[in-house]
């Protein structure tokens, strides 16, 4: 299997390289050929640092805010290995702060990483998985469904982002591509652990998680291995959360006190 992972310096992308070569372990397949993209090369090598004599694996640094890279990144998996199966657009930024002192610069540029890379990954893709098939799964957030403030434009182009996945499955879908995407709940990686490192903080968003717990990388990792092999290949055009029953409880939240125990009673 020939995949490109982007993100794969740290967090859920590491997570998913590893997941990959896990499963072809565990089912006793030939190893995942890959190719890591990040802007963080350092991390890039401690990944294949983790996987060496397990998988073949190229790393690439790359600025997925630059429109030329998402067609470099696939033109290297085909000349690498002679074809694409898998991509997974999973490189994300979130450059916090409110709408009102938002700057042009900051929405483009996060919507170039977290949405658009996604659809010129797949443009890409298409020639060379039509016919022969292939998945392309992205990380979206749920943050999409329910954005909390002072994100800046991170919701808002993950929301964009499951519209185009969906628009992905239609189009693409035809020709033996299926196009997916997760939307990690609450998950412990770099970019948040500044937050869940404060214990009282940590304490207060595992309460609002109904398995009461947080997210680890592996959670998000597993699902996306998931979407990518021939085991789903029903599915199509979804997002899935995966987000330890959180979404479900967002109803039960907005309710005033006394009518949420009415409301699961109907």
């Amino acid at each position: 299997m020939n995949i490109l992972i982007t993100g794969a310096a740290s967090g859920i992308g590491r997570a998913t390289v590893l997941a990959f070569v896990r499963d072809a372990r565990m089912r006793q397949e030939d190893a995942p050929r890959l190719v890591l993209a990040d802007m963080n090369s350092a991390g890039l090598e401690e990944t294949a640092r983790l996987v060496d004599g397990q998988a073949e694996t190229l790393t690439v640094t790359a600025d997925l805010a630059n429109a030329e890279e998402p067609k470099r990144l696939v033109d290297l998996v085909v000349k690498r290995f002679g074809g694409v199966d898998v991509i997974v657009s999973n490189a994300g930024i979130l450059i916090p702060g409110s709408l009102r002192d938002l700057t042009i610069a900051d929405y483009e540029r996060t919507f170039a990483v977290n949405t658009r890379a996604a659809w010129l990954l797949g443009q890409a893709a298409v020639p060379h998985m039509e016919g022969r098939g292939g998945a392309i799964v992205a990380t979206a957030s749920i943050g999409a469904i329910s954005p909390p403030p002072m994100i800046g434009a991170y919701g808002p182009s993950k929301a964009a982002l499951c519209a185009l996945i969906q628009l992905m499955a239609q189009e693409w879908g035809p020709l033996g591509i299926r196009s997916n995407s997760v939307s990690p709940g609450p998950t412990f990686t770099g970019m948040n652990q500044d937050v869940y490192s404060n214990p009282e903080a940590r304490r207060r968003r595992e309460a609002a998680i109904p398995v009461g717990r947080l997210g680890a990388p592996e959670d998000i990792a597993d699902a996306i291995v998931f979407l990518s092999r021939p085991e789903s290949s029903f599915i199509n055009g979804i997002d899935l959360p995966v987000d330890g029953g959180m979404l479900t409880t967002l109803l039960q939240a907005s309710l005033p006190a006394g009518e949420a125990e009415v409301s699961r009673g109907q």
